[in-house]
């Protein structure tokens, strides 16, 4: 094909494309072509791929990329937000603009700082609490031993038969018998009544549970308690340093113990035993002793016999049953030899309380030493060591044959009043013994926790022992109520802080002792039922209330704070305000006395909830605190948020209306101390509610008249002074509102003008234009409004009321 032909198709396919639209030609001669050609490839290889598709893709769609790169590069923002520059101070106006200016940037900087801040410590709040809760739920799954470290939270339980929570209880039948006790005892405490023992009554409670091993816990419990009250100005560890009664009670448990004991294998062997006489721990030992040791399992026994039994056994027997008297007979009728043993037990029986003649306890000891530490026979062995306290290190095995004789030997052995450098037992070495040279593995404490339970509590080691115990889900009740019981009676030491372990130590403390987080524990066993029986929880927490937090509030209050925005069940717990401005019903309000009532624990509750942002909530309660500037504030605060939408069945808008129709009526006629601004803000919310519901229920001239009464917007050009004057006494909750009333207002004078105007009106033509004119005027003042107060309106609020003014011309 030569260049005439190409040159043809050419002019050809021109001709072909041409419209009839008025569009210049286009006419390159080659040179140009070939120029524009040199032009875009040297474009596209400085561009790079990601460039040319990007031009490929905008091109297809009409849009020229590099006119709009330049326009972007020559918009520079930096300069909307920052300082102006100074000028010379002779040009007053320019100057006065620019400061003007200034001051509204750093304004805007200002309050654009402070957002952030606020934002960045109220999300950093909400992450630590969030963690906290997990912390709390993660250390409370750990229910074991806690020797160092743990934190403060709640567990399972609860009390007498709920009939006010509509929840099926979560309280087993132990779990609610010991919770109707907490019931009554605490309103025996409330009453100001005297204080029973609720050991007692807890262990009375126990035996109806048909658990021997339970009603032996309370048993020992029992034993323990009876001792002189403590103060309850004295740190419990410090009281718990008399030890003579809590030795002597642990003694007393034991023998009474072994007591029936041997009444009990007597009486299945009567024909063996013999017994005869008057009734009496002699012949009660003579009988055992008679049963247990014949000619055949005397081998190694020394000395004489009393009547036919071996004299060491009788004497240790007695002594196992506690009865010096029977066992200084035993000694007199085993003849001569045992004058020194005879003098110290005289001395023991008539005068208990005085210290035995350390001369005379020499002399037995240096026997010991000499003769009877080798001695074949066991039995004078121990009642060598017990009667002068020597030898603690000797163990006893063919005598001690049960864990309850090896706890009288050594809680017999042991002295409290020694010099550093002797090598007798003491108590607090007693308590090392048990807890941490044997512990739990020595004991078998896993399998027999009732029996470790035991050694620890005869040991005067209560906070160890209810902390093991309430590690098994079987025992756990049972502790818990041990605790509340022990601590009402001052014998529990509890940590400096509330938000120690379950079980701490504290370096001032005698070596081995511990003390237990009561808050704590009780705190983990209500969590268990709190939701579902928060009456019963209440009673629990009721124990707390001697207690502080790390904040300094009262223990009881926090815990009733937590339950319930927990449950948010607030009638429940603190009762429904009456018309008469007083709350009534609740459960919170049987605890009601002099360090704290219904309102205080309302205050702090509200407190609470307008810290997490629940307003809604605390409004019900401010007001049941009896601080009704405040549920007034926050009911403002959210009525603005919502009075201009319409009311459906169940919004928020529809409850806040109710709330604040019972404000109204109740505080019509009565007199509150609040702020003058914060009621007329109320007030007009209230009105402004009823000015929306007329309005989205198309019932204008009633809205109109409201409104009309708010004297917020003008229904005339005259009107409009007036509103201007008004609106800069306005609260912030009423001008956030005020663009939404008037472009309502409008709409109103629009629908109306819409209605005179319409074809179905058969008024007169001069009363129809005459109302026609009235209504431009009332718009006309709307827009000067808008344009007037000093209020920046949301973006398109002024041109909708322009546009809408328009239509009504």
């Amino acid at each position: 094909m030569d260049f005439n032909s190409l040159l043809q198709q050419a002019q050809r396919l021109t001709n072909e494309t041409q419209t009839s639209e008025e569009l210049p030609r286009v006419e390159r001669t080659i040179s140009q072509v070939l120029e524009a050609t040199k032009e875009l490839h040297s474009r596209v290889t400085q561009t790079g791929a990601q460039d040319i598709q990007a031009h490929i893709l905008l091109g297809s769609k009409g849009i020229d990329l590099p006119k709009i790169s330049q326009k972007l590069e020559s918009l520079n923002a930096r300069k909307t937000f920052e300082p102006l520059d100074p000028i010379a101070d002779t040009d007053i106006q320019s100057f006065l603009k620019n400061e003007k200016e200034n001051a509204i940037l750093s304004v805007i900087e200002e309050v654009h700082k402070n957002s952030f801040l606020n934002a960045q410590k109220r999300k950093w709040e909400h992450i630590k609490s969030d963690w906290r809760q997990e912390k709390m739920k993660l250390m409370n799954a750990l229910v074991g031993p806690s020797q160092n470290w743990i934190d403060i939270q709640k567990l399972p339980e609860q009390t007498i038969i709920n009939e006010t929570f509509g929840s099926r209880s979560c309280l087993n039948r132990i779990e609610m018998a010991y919770a109707r006790e907490v019931y009554d005892y605490n309103a025996i405490i409330i009453k100001g009544a005297f204080r029973p023992s609720l050991v007692q009554r807890f262990a009375k409670v126990a035996q109806t549970f048909d658990d021997p091993k339970v009603n032996e816990i309370w048993e020992i419990m029992k034993y323990m308690v009876d001792v002189t009250p403590v103060s309850r100005n004295r740190d419990p560890m410090q009281s718990r340093q008399q030890v003579n009664q809590f030795v002597d009670q642990a003694k007393k448990y034991l023998e009474n113990r072994y007591k029936l004991y041997m009444s009990t294998i007597i009486s299945g062997n009567l024909r063996e035993a013999q017994r005869g006489g008057v009734p009496s721990i002699f012949n009660l030992v003579s009988s055992f002793v008679g049963l247990t040791f014949n000619q055949g399992n005397c081998f190694g026994l020394q000395d004489a016999t009393i009547d036919g039994k071996p004299l060491w056994p009788m004497v240790y027997y007695c002594l196992r049953c506690g009865d010096l008297q029977s066992a200084l007979k035993c000694m007199q009728m085993g003849g001569a030899g045992h004058e020194d043993f005879i003098q110290v037990l005289e001395d023991k029986v008539n005068k208990p309380e005085q210290k035995i003649n350390s001369k005379l306890e020499g002399q037995l000891k240096l026997h010991y030493c000499n003769k009877i530490k080798n001695s074949t026979d066991p039995y004078k062995k121990a009642v060598y060591c017990i009667i002068a306290g020597c030898d603690p290190n000797e163990q006893h095995l063919e005598v001690a044959k049960t864990t309850d004789d090896f706890l009288w030997i050594q809680l017999s052995i042991l002295r409290t009043d020694v010099t550093d450098n002797s090598d007798a037992l003491t108590y607090s070495g007693l308590q090392t013994m048990i807890l941490e040279k044997y512990g739990e593995k020595h004991f078998n404490a896993g399998e027999q926790q009732h029996l470790y339970f035991q050694v620890l509590a005869l040991t005067g080691q209560f906070e160890a022992a209810i902390e093991f115990l309430s590690r098994t889900e079987k025992y756990r009740v049972h502790a818990v109520h041990i605790a509340l019981a022990l601590n009402e009676m001052f014998l529990i030491a509890g940590p400096r802080n509330v938000q120690e372990p379950l079980l701490s130590v504290d370096i001032e403390d005698p070596i081995p002792m511990r003390r237990l987080n009561i808050a704590r524990l009780v705190m983990l066993y209500v969590k268990k039922f709190e939701i579902t029986d928060p009456a019963e929880a209440l009673q629990y927490f009721f124990f707390l209330r001697n207690l502080k937090d790390p904040e300094g509030r009262n223990l009881f209050l926090v815990c009733v704070s937590d339950l319930a925005i927990e449950c948010r069940d607030y009638d429940l717990i603190f009762g429904k305000m009456m018309p008469t401005g007083l709350p009534a019903g609740g459960l919170f309000q049987q605890f009601d006395c002099v360090e704290f009532d219904t309102r205080v624990a309302a205050g702090m509750v509200a407190e609470e909830l307008v810290r997490k942002g629940m307003f809604e909530d605390a409004i019900k309660l401010f007001d049941i605190a009896n601080m009704q500037s405040q549920s007034l504030r926050y009911l403002s605060l959210m009525l603005s948020q919502v009075v201009h939408q319409s009311s459906k069945k169940g919004s928020l808008r529809e409850r806040l209306s109710i709330m604040a129709g019972d404000f109204s009526e109740r505080l019509r006629g009565s007199r509150i101390e609040c702020e003058p601004q914060v009621i007329a803000t109320f007030n007009l919310l209230t009105e402004l509610v009823a000015f929306f519901d007329y309005y989205h229920e198309r019932k204008y001239q009633i809205a109109l008249e409201v409104l009309a009464n708010t004297k917020l917007v003008p229904m005339s050009m005259n009107d409009l002074e007036e509103c201007i004057s008004n609106f800069k006494r306005l609260g912030g909750e009423i001008c956030k509102v005020y663009p939404d009333i008037l472009l309502a207002a409008m709409d109103i004078l629009y629908s109306q003008y819409k209605a005179i105007k319409g074809k179905d009106s058969v008024m007169l033509d001069t009363g129809r234009d005459s109302q026609l004119q009235h209504l431009r005027q009332k718009a006309k003042a709307l827009t000067n409004m808008a344009a007037t107060v000093p209020y920046r309106m949301p973006g398109d609020t002024n041109k909708r009321l322009v546009q809408t003014e328009i239509l009504m011309h």
